[in-house]
């Protein structure tokens, strides 16, 4: 049906797509009808079809809330403020053409109130570049990735938090680091021992709560944790003693530390409060059996609504104890930032900004229709995932990003790099495009949103020029159409995982012709450890859970990666010396630290386990409970792990590789 076609374009549905192999892939209409039904714009009949392209079109031409533009260039009006009449001595009107009229260049980044015909609206004016590696004046930077919760300190806790983080970002400036790559530290759901994963969110704008440590702040310091020695973390029994603990940490609170955290608090005005109060409104229903505000009462589910002022005033206590801990995150992660920087590093936390938030978190109860409502992004079916991923999350409506002139995506990048120098953006192409699929229903019935994405990178780029931070945009998988040209011109990093690395013979590249203009890893969370790569650790795993490639033997795993031993040695050595057995990861591990360390991209990153030569990773997608995804810890303090001869040895190859010592 043409028609229903056109309404699929009109509001950014990608009706026709191309597959990882380049295979052409139709939405089929009735994914289209749903999917534009979700989005506000009913396709079932002609008639429906007809009245909402009359609304796609009454949209466009109504004014903007906000223009986005560059530094140094002109901007054009859009039509609906480019209107102009001219009233003549008899009192008649005329007219003028005003189609070409333009805004004057601006040369300074920021954010400029307008009034056009009358119609107020912001001027966001973009600089062509973010910050750069090379304007930091050091060179080429090296940093750790950590999973903060896999931290040990010299106090047992159950799972690490932003005390053991400064703890480590001291220890690795002694040894050359300038940054140091961090999960997602957003807020999850307090004291709730599931749901746990970084990338899973409450909200993007708030932080986890647990992870804070009073001591930091000069507070007396949380009782040690029971159970906090063994190897895997305990989140059900974990969170909810640390909400315990931090109950006991606020009523023992004196007057002027509660003065303090009310004046430190009042800048982030009603934003804060309402995320203290959902996560009291959370706390309350959940302890009945609710998994997200979408099972509380009706009454609840308006965050303005009367039951709600009521939840407030007399839970006002419960309330209080949420707006502390987000104090005490907040100002905690920032003394990290603070000392990382005091230590000597030019970066210090390099933040990570998940895709999504949780359906039923304090971001989607309290951001409305600015989300996409009746939808959950992923990814769509491929080679690797024929049933393609539903991660259960939603994320921005691009007609809500409009109507609020950008405001959550603009709060979501200053909240990131409010404490830290540096932010990675997980699945960046999500800035032009997301993978939508109606609650519900499989994978498969979704399709590709387009969104504003020149408009949402610009931005990006100016909150990065007035934070003074690094952008790294992972870039890993099947790009949009100029995707790779956008970030690079806006002096974004991309990413260039060791794995992925692979020339057209299937060798893997050597480490001067990485690009320049990107940050060099040795892995991700999600992939395999180079020594668990190396020993066949992952296809164990793969082995046990099934997840062999389809009409693959366990033998043709284990010979093939046998061959592509032999290509990454050769790529990581470029000499003689004989390949270290299966059994032996180290010398490949050093190896590979050395070649990431050795490309001219101006930023390198080595996740906390490859730098301990551990076999196992932190992730496994795909898998929820049959891998202990975000349960490992450290089996030491990592000051004691970075004393032993051989860690030492590695983190000292990779420091010298950046620093052109042979």
């Amino acid at each position: 049906m043409q028609e229903l076609h056109a309404l699929a374009e009109a509001i950014g549905l990608q009706r026709i797509w191309w597959d990882v192999d380049g295979r052409e892939q139709v939405v089929t209409d009735a994914s289209l009808r749903t999917i534009a039904l979700a989005l506000g714009f009913p396709a079932a009949t002609p008639e429906q079809i007809a009245a909402s392209l009359a609304r796609v079109e009454a949209e466009m031409t109504a004014p903007p809330a906000m223009i986005v533009t560059d530094v140094g260039k002109e901007t054009s009006l859009p039509t609906s403020l480019a209107g102009a009449q001219l009233t003549l001595p008899d009192g008649t009107t005329r007219p003028l053409d005003t189609a070409r009229w333009t805004l004057p260049a601006i040369d300074t980044p920021g954010y400029y109130p307008l009034t056009v015909n009358g119609h107020a609206l912001t001027l966001a004016v973009a600089p062509t570049s973010c910050p750069t590696v090379a304007s930091l004046g050091k060179g080429r930077i090296w940093g750790p990735a950590i999973q903060i919760p896999a931290l040990r300190g010299k106090q047992p806790r159950a799972f690490g938090t932003f005390g053991e983080l400064a703890e480590a970002a001291e220890v690795f400036a002694a040894r050359g680091a300038d940054a140091i790559a961090i999960n997602p530290v957003h807020a999850l759901f307090a004291g709730y021992g599931h749901d746990f994963s970084p990338y899973s969110p409450s909200s993007r704008l708030y932080l986890n709560g647990a992870m804070g440590d009073p001591a930091l702040l000069g507070l007396p310091p949380l009782p040690d944790d029971a159970g906090g020695d063994g190897p895997l973390i305990d989140w059900e029994a974990a969170l909810p003693a640390r909400l315990a603990r931090m109950r006991a940490a606020f009523a023992g609170l004196d007057a002027p530390t509660r003065e303090r955290i009310a004046h430190d608090n009042a800048p982030h005005g009603e934003g804060l409060r309402r995320q203290a109060l959902y996560d009291a409104l959370d706390v309350h229903f959940r302890s009945k059996g609710a998994k997200g505000w979408q099972d509380w009462p009706p009454a609840f589910h308006d965050p303005d609504g009367e039951a709600v002022a009521v939840f407030a005033r007399d839970n006002a206590a419960e309330v209080e104890f949420h707006l502390f801990t987000q104090w005490l995150a907040r100002e905690s992660l920032g003394e990290v930032q603070r000392r990382a920087r005091a230590a000597g590093m030019a970066v210090g936390l390099l933040a990570d900004l998940a895709v999504g938030v949780h359906t039923g978190g304090a971001d989607a109860w309290s951001m409305g229709d600015t989300l996409l409502q009746g939808l959950t992004i992923g990814a769509p079916p491929d080679p690797l995932g024929p049933l393609g991923q539903n991660w259960m999350l939603t994320g921005f409506s691009p007609r809500g990003l409009a109507r609020s002139g950008y405001a959550p995506w603009i709060a979501t990048i200053r909240a990131a790099l409010s404490t830290a120098g540096a932010l990675r953006i997980d699945h960046a192409f999500g800035l032009a495009r997301l993978w939508v699929v109606p609650e519900g229903q499989p994978s498969s019935a979704g399709a590709y949103l387009h969104y504003p994405f020149a408009d949402l990178i610009r931005l990006v780029a100016l909150e990065a020029h007035l934070a003074g931070a690094l952008i790294v945009a992972e870039d890993l998988g099947t790009m949009p159409h100029g995707f790779g040209p956008a970030i690079t011109e806006r002096g974004m990093l991309g990413m260039r995982v060791l794995w992925f690395e692979r020339a057209a013979d299937d060798g893997f590249i050597g480490a001067a012709d990485y690009d320049a203009q990107a940050a060099a890893m040795t892995g991700t969370h999600d992939t395999p450890t180079v020594a668990g790569w190396w020993s066949g650790r992952d296809l164990q795993w793969a082995q046990r859970l099934g997840r062999l490639p389809e009409d693959t033997t366990v033998d043709e795993a284990e010979a093939r990666r046998a061959w592509d031993r032999g290509l990454l040695w050769a790529s990581l050595t470029r000499d003689a010396a004989p390949r270290p057995a299966p059994d032996d990861p180290a010398p490949v591990v050093e190896a590979a630290l050395r070649h990431i360390g050795s490309t001219p991209c101006g930023l390198a990153i080595a996740p906390l386990e490859d730098l301990l030569a551990e076999p196992e990773q932190p992730n496994l997608p795909g898998t929820i409970t049959e891998h202990p995804n975000w349960r490992r810890r450290l089996n030491a303090p990592l000051s004691d792990l970075l004393q032993d001869p051989a860690t030492a040895a590695r983190v000292q190859a990779l420091d010298d590789a950046r620093k052109g010592v042979a």
